[in-house]
């Protein structure tokens, strides 16, 4: 049985809803990126360095990273010697194969959020402005909501025209109280203010919303730092989680981004939003292998239940469903 074959069996037994998510939620990377693998295929008979010159330029072009793309076809080339294979056929299997294998190695990465047992649980969320950060924060809360989670929102966003209010609407939409104050009010206040109110109610989870712009890097860096202070101080060990938001439309510049923020703060996961509107989808890839941050929940749509977690097996699948399929129909004949 192929890995291809051996894959869809485990993760359509696991959910087939939440597979068929991240399968429509990657239809441009996959439409771009796969349709592309095909031709090459289709072209390219035999296996010789043409192929994997032209293969490591169509992963250059989805994202993949330059160093996972390097890794990749080193591996490729590897296993083809290894197995004396000489033809195209199957190919795309064994792609797919070695990039669940290299997104899985080294240090284990958990997804899991950090969520505390009969305490109060703080997530921060960071990011710039325009990723979704907001929208985010919406999602997860109703995503707790209906895990059994009581869920708070702090709107510490008070620098940003119409943040405070974009928030508010978002915790109407789930159901859920946010704590505020005025327009240009200090963030860690805000923090202050929303730990003692989720303690009085005994809320399992509050959501932190943050600044997504200062005027450079070490302001970000101070009131991030002051935030975190006030946080730990009120709440041992927290925050638990550090979400930072990076929207997958931007490409290799959320690289960029994620590295300012995980010098700035202690992020603890990656929450990849807009995945569905990207044709570079191959982005998962490049920040597990360049940052080493797991890549806690993607967003593979507009709907609340779109924000989902991070399965490497099923990004892998909606990458390449159609070609592997189509593969799979070539080699049964």
């Amino acid at each position: 049985m192929s890995f291809f074959r051996k894959m869809k069996e485990k993760i359509t037994g696991s959910n087939d809803a939440v597979t068929d998510k991240f399968k429509e939620g990657l239809a441009k990377t996959r439409n771009q990126f796969t349709s592309k693998v095909n031709d090459l295929v289709a072209r390219f008979r035999e296996i010789d360095e043409e192929f994997f010159e032209e293969l490591e330029e169509l992963l250059l072009q989805a994202d993949v990273g330059v160093e996972t793309v390097m890794e990749l076809i080193d591996q490729l080339k590897l296993e083809v010697q290894r197995k004396n294979k000489k033809d195209t056929a199957g190919i795309q299997s064994v792609i797919s194969e070695k990039l669940v294998e290299i997104y899985n190695a080294g240090e284990e990465l958990d997804v899991r959020l950090n969520i505390q047992e009969d305490e109060l649980t703080v997530i921060l969320m960071v990011g710039v402005n325009g990723v979704g950060k907001t929208t985010t924060i919406g999602k997860l809360a109703a995503r707790l909501l209906a895990e059994g989670k009581t869920v708070m929102l702090a709107a510490g966003d008070t620098f940003r025209a119409g943040a405070i209010d974009q928030l508010v609407v978002w915790g109407e939409r789930a159901g859920v109280e946010v704590i505020r104050q005025s327009e240009g009010s200090d963030p860690a206040a805000v923090m202050y203010d929303a730990i003692r109110a989720a303690k009085n109610r005994k809320i399992d989870v509050l959501i932190c919303d943050t600044a997504g712009r200062l005027q450079n890097k070490v302001n970000l860096m101070n009131e991030l730092q002051k935030i975190h202070r006030v946080i730990s101080k009120e709440v041992e060990g927290a925050p638990h989680e550090v979400l930072l938001a990076l929207d997958a439309t931007t490409g290799q510049n959320a690289l960029v981004q994620a590295q300012t923020f995980k010098e700035a703060t202690n992020v603890t996961g990656i929450v990849l939003t807009k995945l569905d509107g990207t044709a570079k989808g191959g982005i998962v890839l490049a920040i597990r292998n360049k940052l080493n941050i797991p890549v806690k929940f993607v967003g593979l749509g507009e709907g609340v239940d779109d924000l989902q977690p991070f399965d490497t097996e099923k990004y892998v699948y909606g990458l390449f469903a159609d070609g592997l399929e189509l593969e799979e129909e070539i080699l049964d004949k």
